[in-house]
Parts: structure tokens; sequence; C-alpha cells
């Protein structure tokens, strides 16, 4: 199954006072201090053209700087600025829950705390060289790469969120990471190299979905499809439409979009081919007024694939 990336950002919101009231949080339960990236590293990566088989890996990231402090239980250890819309989006993101019960199993998605990114980088880097058709030995290097990505976009919330589905099957097996998509919900949050066909900066937009090897083809992708379509709304009041990106050999990923309503909007050039990159849809959908998705249908033809272009 499959989606796109980007990166980056500081929790540093707007200092000015005059459009709207901010609050300085010295003690606050809505963030948790996370190790830094190393003063000697560059935290503005850009990794072009890591290709095999015209596949490619792309990390990127905004003119922001990387935040230290994050979304969770634990004060911060400095003084971060936060107006009164974004508080009320952090709380939204925290208490945000999807459930859908299978006859197999059940799926809970919410969003990604610091704890579980490790789980989640492990997921999104076997699924990386798997679609890369990369040896293993890669894997670590794909990981130390995306965990990088990830910690700079988890500065970005809330305007951007990971999230991640545990499922549990019917025979009381022990819970487990299912799968993981990411959404950004505006122009803070967008990518600031993003993938072609370019998406609008300020439209919310889906990327870096994927399901578990051994867990595709239950209907996990179609229900983390619906979780990010579910969470948008509550997010973006005012905007309808949410964008993504297909390449145009993963039928199946395709499949699952069309049938979920989304359309294509523009598709990449011919000669995208001589940059070695796969030629994408970019597609979208108009979000309908948000209701209950527990009563869509399961669908899992979309999870033969491990997910799209992931520009990270």
């Amino acid at each position: 199954m499959a989606a796109t990336i980007s990166c980056s950002f500081s929790l540093y919101s707007s200092l000015d006072t005059q459009k709207h009231k901010s609050f300085c949080y010295t003690n606050t339960h809505l963030f948790k201090s996370h190790h830094k990236l190393s003063k000697s590293s560059n935290p503005y990566l850009l990794l072009h053209k890591f290709n095999r088989h015209n596949s490619t890996f792309h990390i990127c990231s905004s003119s922001q700087s990387p935040s230290e402090s994050y979304f969770d239980d634990t004060p911060p250890k400095s003084s971060i600025f936060i107006t009164t819309p974004e508080l009320d989006k952090f709380q939204i993101l925290k208490n945000y829950g999807y459930v859908h019960e299978f006859e197999h199993g059940s799926l809970f998605v919410k969003v990604m705390e610091e704890d579980e990114m490790d789980i989640t980088v492990g997921l999104l880097a076997e699924s990386f060289a798997e679609s890369m058709m990369l040896p293993l030995r890669y894997v670590n290097v794909l990981g130390f790469l995306i965990k990088q990505y990830m910690i700079e976009r988890r500065g970005l919330m809330p305007n951007t969120a990971f999230l991640v589905g545990f499922y549990r099957g019917k025979d009381g097996e022990e819970e487990e990471l299912a799968g993981t998509v990411e959404v950004s919900f505006n122009k803070k949050g967008s990518n600031t190299n993003p993938p072609s066909p370019t998406p609008p900066k300020d439209s919310p937009y889906i990327c870096n979905m994927t399901v578990k090897k051994q867990l595709r083809r239950k209907g996990i992708g179609w229900h983390l499809l619906k979780a990010s379509e579910e969470l948008i709304p509550q997010m973006r009041n005012s905007e309808r439409e949410v964008y993504l990106h297909c390449r145009m050999i993963d039928t199946a990923p395709f499949s699952m979009y069309t049938k979920a309503g989304y359309d294509i909007i523009k598709t990449d050039s011919i000669l995208v081919l001589l940059l070695l990159q796969r030629r994408k849809h970019l597609m979208c959908k108009q979000l309908p007024i948000y209701n209950n998705p527990s009563s869509e249908s399961d669908t899992s033809s979309s999870e033969d694939y491990p997910l799209h272009e992931f520009p990270l």
C-alpha cells in the first residue's frame, strides 16, 4: 500500500499577539522533549536519487528548524508559544482515535507518540527497501534517514501528524503495529519539495502509507485511509479537498483510491523517466460532511504493494 512524504519544522507559532491570543507553556501536558539532531549534522537534509530499478528515495526538509519538543504528557524543558487555535488542534490530535472491527480482528488508529517512533521507522524502512528492491543491508541506512525525517516532521504538529494502526487478531494474538500513514493539513505542514505533479500547498495531503507485509489484504490499508479522511475535517473545517499521489505502476492502490472516490487531477510527463523516476498520478477527493466511517465496507485489494512514491 502506499502514498508520499516530506519534512521539517520548529514549533514556534507566530508571535503576533495582535492577530491571535498566545500562551507560553513552561509546564504543559501537550509536549515531550525528544533527542536532538547532532549539531554537526545538517538538519536540512536533502537526499536525492537514491535509486534502484527506477525507484526514487527522496528526503527533503523545509526551511524551518526541527523542534525539540513534541506532543505528549511530559512538560517541556523550555517555553513554547502556541496560539489558541493550535492548542485546540493539539487537543484534537491527542484525543483522536479510529476503531474498526473486522471478522478476523480489530484495528485501532491513533496519532503516533514518541515511544512508537522506532517501530514505525522500522516498518517504513522495510517497506521502502521492498518497494525499491534493495538488499536487506540497506534497511538500517533507510531507517536512520527516515527517523531524522520523522523527528523533524513531528515538530510540525499540529500542522501534520503520523497515524499508526494497531491490529489484534480474533485468536487472542498480541496487539501489533499494522500500518502507518502521514497527513499534512495546511501550508505549514506541507513539503517544501513535493513530488510531481505538485499538489496545492495549503490543502490536506495524505502520504507515506504502508501496511505490514504479513497483515496485507485484510482491509487495513483501506481503514488507514478512512481514518486520515475522518481526521482532516476535524483539523480543517473549511477545507474539503484532499490530495495524494499514486504511482502509475501501482495498480492495486490505484484501484482502492478510485473506489474511495479519488479522481486523477494530473499525471507526470513521460519526461520524468529521464530522471529515473516513476510516473505518478496526482489524485484528489472532495471529502463529504463528516460521518462515521465504520459503516464503510472492507477493502483489501490495495495492499498488493507496500506503498506509493515515498518522497521522504
